[in-house]
């Protein structure tokens, strides 16, 4: 699995985001102005859409254009691929 090669460069990204959630909840419990916790709020959202936005490339260099693949498994990527991205943009 590809994530696995970059295991290390994805979680410190997952626990910056969580230090950016936990930011906010912090905020929210010492009642900060409202422009504070929007600040927080878009860039937490910020790192979460440029963890996706990696995610997905990843995907899509190893499973989706990869020569070694498949036509079906390049299909069923993209499959997947999509069906996720629709998911995320609800």
């Amino acid at each position: 699995m590809h994530t696995a090669r970059e295991k290390s460069k994805l979680l410190a990204r997952v626990r910056r985001i969580r230090g950016q959630v936990e930011a906010i909840e912090r905020a929210l419990e010492a009642e900060s102005g409202c422009s504070e916790i929007l600040q927080l709020v878009a860039a937490a959202r910020g790192a979460t859409n440029g963890l996706m936005a990696e995610l997905i490339e990843d995907h899509v260099r190893e499973h989706v254009a990869s020569p070694e693949r498949s036509e079906a498994e390049r299909a069923a990527a993209v499959d997947e691929l999509v069906e996720v991205v629709r998911t995320y943009l609800k």
